[in-house]
């Protein structure tokens, strides 16, 4: 999942219509600026918080609408860690209902943001930096992670406890969507992977071999990119044969872009295809939460 050369593959940085899409972004993020404090912004209040987890403490960032209880939301960003970038995609989910978390995967080493942005990543040895950081992501590690998050999450006044929690992942944080579902069943309702890497495999905890292992009301999203299904076309058979055999109702489809496609900092942001996958990611919480 997420390897160097399929960065290298990707360009020496954003083209016009990306940067485009990325500057208009800006703008919106600039008008719901990141509060250190609980500010309402509109219908949204968001702020950065932090709460005990396993290994450190955890920061993330926080929005949801102004007033009421909404379903949760988790967001595992990908491997470039939390950024503005995820931010303004949470303010857009959270528009549409959702109390929603983008928590800092690298919480264990160093606080957000580790980098501004992607082109910060690709220019500055990212790749390199967050190795040992991710190792710290394994199974495992995003179990107890998982556990506290939704712990955090429960105690919130802006949190519909009645309603299931959605999660979210991209890149790396793929997998992390499954092991999050595994983790706390009965909280955990759905789970949505994004160019997720390292969905397969052998080792009895990769997330292909844990859908047995989540609630029975369950439901996931899982979109491919079309060159990591170029590299493994196996894959999407392999899912959807593990989760037919566990009785999980999972939609797969290889998208039209690359990997990254999802995410409007990334060098191969796909505005046509990213907007399909938002509107199934809303389709999943819809029936799911």
């Amino acid at each position: 999942m997420c390897e160097l050369d399929q960065f290298n593959s990707a360009g020496g940085g954003l083209n016009r219509r990306q940067f485009t899409a990325v500057g208009a972004l800006a703008a919106f993020a600039a008008a719901c600026a990141p509060m250190e404090s609980a500010t309402a912004q509109g219908s949204l209040t968001e702020n950065m918080v932090s709460f005990a987890a396993p290994g450190g403490t955890m920061d993330a960032f926080f929005v949801h609408p102004g007033e009421g209880k909404h379903p949760a939301v988790i967001v595992w960003p990908d491997i470039a860690g939390l950024r503005d970038s995820f931010k303004v995609m949470a303010r857009r989910l959270a528009s549409a209902g959702y109390s929603v978390l983008v928590v800092n995967p690298y919480y264990r080493d160093l606080p957000a943001p580790q980098f501004q942005d992607f082109e910060d990543f690709r220019a500055n040895g990212g790749f390199q930096k967050v190795g040992p950081w991710r190792e710290k992501m394994n199974a495992d590690g995003v179990t107890e992670t998982a556990r506290a998050v939704v712990g955090w999450l429960d105690q919130q006044p802006a949190v519909d406890t009645t309603k299931g929690i959605g999660n979210q992942g991209y890149c790396m944080g793929g997998p992390y969507t499954i092991w999050t579902a595994a983790a706390v069943p009965s909280r955990v309702k759905a789970g949505a992977s994004f160019h997720g890497g390292g969905l397969t495999g052998e080792d009895p905890k990769a997330p292909v071999h844990l859908f047995d292992d989540v609630a029975d009301d369950a439901r996931f999203l899982i979109a491919i990119a079309q060159n990591d299904d170029a590299r493994s076309p196996a894959d999407k058979d392999t899912l959807r044969a593990a989760a037919a055999a566990a009785g999980v109702p999972v939609e797969i489809e290889v998208y039209a872009g690359d990997h990254g496609w999802t995410v409007p900092d990334s060098p191969v942001y796909s505005e046509a295809a990213a907007e399909r996958a938002w509107g199934r990611l809303l389709a999943l919480y819809s029936a799911a939460l």
